[in-house]
């Protein structure tokens, strides 16, 4: 393709990648972690050892601060964009069906930024949602530190409380310029928000609040800012059992009883 990108597949495990230059899988919380073979979040400028509160999200700082390119991007190992309409349900199959260079330049060339499919929420707002299911001091300190730092996306924030939808995964395809600025934006927010919520008052798996807060901070970002954008689908390379999401999200919505690992 004529544009120069790069689309970092975060990974902390030996997981089959995309067959493309396109891709860089990078080995996210690689510090001190035996190495897979893959680039790794720990060298050059980085935040590697924040993974176990921070996710992917080390992947996107490394990317942001390491990697030279005219867009970057970010995706999971276990979850990839793509542009097909019709996915095929074997692991072979569906890794043919993940974005590809040709795919990805007629897309770019309609927009800067690329977003997953809005995921939606049926029964609750997002905030809600947020407070059934995780501890929700992590997010209304989010919003002071934004009042404080950033007043102008208090009214987007605030939509929290309505919308339904949202962009999720921390997963995106930026133009270099867009990138920087949501990352600078970003991450001073959540290096804020460190300062503020002592982790050790949650478990390994609620403790990792800041990529969950961050998947809400995306549309606060683009809302705010009026940027176009295309959105993709997003295919799960393992698939989602819904039936045990939805009985957790039930759950925790009628006995109070927070969620206690991803599905």
């Amino acid at each position: 393709m004529n544009k120069d990108v790069k689309i970092i597949v975060a990974t902390h495990k030996k997981y089959t990648m995309p067959n493309s230059d396109l891709y860089l899988p990078l080995q996210v919380g690689a510090e001190g972690k035996e190495e897979l073979g893959y680039a790794r979040d720990n060298v050059g400028e980085n935040i590697s050892k924040k993974n176990p509160y921070f996710c992917e999200l080390t992947g996107l700082y490394w990317g942001w601060k390491n990697v030279n390119a005219d867009y970057i991007g970010l995706a999971h190992y276990r979850r990839h964009f793509s542009v097909r309409k019709k996915i095929q349900k074997d692991e072979q199959g569906k890794f043919k069906c993940v974005l590809n260079e040709q795919e990805l330049e007629k897309i770019l060339e309609k927009a800067d930024i690329v977003l997953p499919q809005k995921r939606k929420y049926y029964i609750e707002n997002l905030y809600s949602h947020y407070k059934h299911t995780m501890y929700i001091e992590p997010l209304d300190e989010t919003r002071k530190i934004i009042e404080e730092k950033y007043p102008e996306y208090i009214p987007e924030f605030d939509k929290l409380h309505k919308r339904t939808s949202a962009h999720m995964f921390n997963m995106c395809i930026m133009k270099k310029k867009y990138l920087d600025e949501y990352c600078t934006w970003l991450f001073d927010i959540l290096f804020e928000l460190e300062k503020r919520v002592d982790v050790t008052k949650y478990d390994s798996f609620h403790a990792r609040f800041f990529g969950r807060v961050s998947e809400l901070l995306l549309d606060v970002w683009i809302n705010t800012k009026g940027y176009k954008y295309e959105e993709i689908k997003v295919i799960d390379m393992q698939g989602v059992n819904w039936l045990k999401k939805g009985s957790a999200f039930l759950m925790a919505k009628f006995t109070g009883k927070k969620y206690g690992k991803s599905f």
